[in-house]
């Protein structure tokens, strides 16, 4: 990546990783490592995960320095999970979707709203085989949150 654009990229995450790194400092600082971690994004924006989905591979990459087989995943179910359709696979999204080819690729799960989805009209179908299709966002983070993982809030930075 030439140094201009890694410069601009730096520029971009830096505010959004302020929102999160607390809770990534006190769980690289933990004595152990937690059960896992789930990145939970819900922004109205649909441009949302051009800055998340970076950040979140560049989050995981430390948590998995000091916790190599930490389970992570992320749920996105705000209006941001619709850059994630497959119709978006080429396009403006492309890379979006091969961000999310890469986490996948890295052993971290994707999962989308599929109640959010069906009031769209949109259903498991219409997302590439890499993401997961739940019922619902919110019962599965309650449920990650039962298995006693680690739930990471992501928002938009302030511009």
């Amino acid at each position: 990546m030439p140094r201009l654009a890694t410069f601009f990229l730096i520029l971009v995450l830096l505010p959004a990783s302020t929102v999160a790194q607390p809770q990534i400092e006190h769980l690289l600082d933990a004595q152990s490592e937690p059960d896992g971690v789930v990145f939970e994004i819900l922004e109205e924006d649909e441009d949302a995960l051009t800055w998340a989905l970076p950040l979140i591979r560049q989050l995981a990459e430390r948590l998995r320095t000091r916790f190599p087989e930490l389970p992570i995943t992320v749920v996105s179910h705000g209006s941001e999970q619709f850059a994630l359709l497959a119709a978006a696979i080429e396009g403006p999204l492309a890379e979006i979707h091969d961000e999310a080819r890469d986490l996948a690729a890295s052993q971290i799960e994707l999962h989308v709203c599929g109640a959010h989805a069906g009031w769209y009209g949109y259903g498991a179908d219409d997302f590439p085989d890499h993401i997961d299709v739940a019922a619902s966002a919110p019962a599965l983070i309650n449920d990650y949150r039962a298995l006693g993982y680690e739930i990471v809030r992501l928002r938009q930075p302030d511009s």
